[in-house]
């Protein structure tokens, strides 16, 4: 069964701009927020709720789980592109956010991640290995109210 070629990133952030990244099994060295493909018959916010789980052990409901409302589309990798059908290239990604009220332990998925760490803003936006991913990050700093939980 293919990937269905739409995912999330979920930024998991805190009042302060603190930011959890995780490194990639598969690519040591590479950090990013939460990601993942959406299943067959989810909804985005589905999608995002299990993926937090999945990959950081968190119950996304509760917290402050927000959809910013921010499609981007990329080109897929060509390491990763055995897992979509021989005529996907390109994904759409849906960006949301998730606000904790402290950085917290989390237990990474073995499979996928080695480590987690949680980095003011600046520091988490220059070291995930995606361009979309920074972005986001960057627009926590730019929306103070990010904090709030109120969001573009």
């Amino acid at each position: 069964m293919y990937k269905t070629p739409v995912s999330v990133l979920v930024v998991i952030h805190t009042p302060d701009v603190q930011v959890l990244l995780l490194e990639r099994a598969d690519h040591p060295g590479y950090w990013q927020s939460v990601t993942g493909s959406q299943n067959q018959g989810e909804t985005l916010t589905q999608t995002a709720v299990r993926e937090v789980a999945e990959e950081t052990g968190l119950d996304a409901t509760r917290y402050q789980l927000t959809d910013w409302n921010i499609q981007n589309e990329y080109e897929i990798f060509e390491e990763w592109r055995w897992r979509y059908a021989p005529e996907v290239f390109h994904n759409t990604e849906h960006v949301f956010g998730l606000l904790l009220p402290k950085p917290v332990p989390v237990s990474v998925a073995a499979r996928e991640h080695l480590n987690f760490i949680w980095l003011p803003w600046r520091e988490a936006a220059e070291k995930v290995f995606s361009s979309s991913n920074a972005e986001a990050i960057r627009m926590l700093a730019t929306d103070r109210s990010a904090g709030s939980g109120n969001r573009l």
